[in-house]
C-alpha cells in the first residue's frame, strides 16, 4: 500500500493568533492520526511559477489514514478554531 502525503500551502495568514491556536490542536490531532511532519515553513527557494508561501508536508502510512485524520473530529475542531485566520489549500496525494 502506498503512503499518503498531506501537502498544505498557505496563501495568506491574516491572524497569527488563530493560526497558533489551530497549531496547538492540529499537531496532536495529526500525530494522533499517525501523521509524521516531514517539512514545514517558508520555501528556501521558489522556481518557475512557484509562490513563496508557508508549506507543510505530512506523511501517513496510507491515503485512507490521511483522509481519516483530516476528517476526524479532533482535526475538524482545529479547523474551526483557525476559521478565517488563514487562506490555504490542503492536498492529499498518494506516494509512488
Amino acid at each position: 500500500m502506498a503512503k499518503g502525503y498531506w501537502v498544505s500551502a498557505y496563501r495568506s495568514v491574516s491572524d497569527p493568533e488563530k493560526l497558533a491556536a489551530y497549531a496547538k490542536l492540529a499537531g496532536p490531532a495529526i500525530t494522533g492520526g499517525g501523521g509524521h511532519f516531514l517539512a514545514r515553513g517558508e520555501p528556501v527557494a521558489v522556481y518557475e511559477h512557484g509562490l513563496k508561501q508557508r508549506t507543510v508536508i505530512i506523511e501517513f502510512e496510507s491515503v485512507a489514514q490521511a483522509i481519516a485524520t483530516h476528517d476526524s473530529p479532533a482535526y475538524q475542531e482545529a479547523v474551526r478554531v483557525l476559521g478565517d485566520g488563514a487562506v490555504r489549500e490542503i492536498r492529499i496525494i498518494e506516494g509512488v
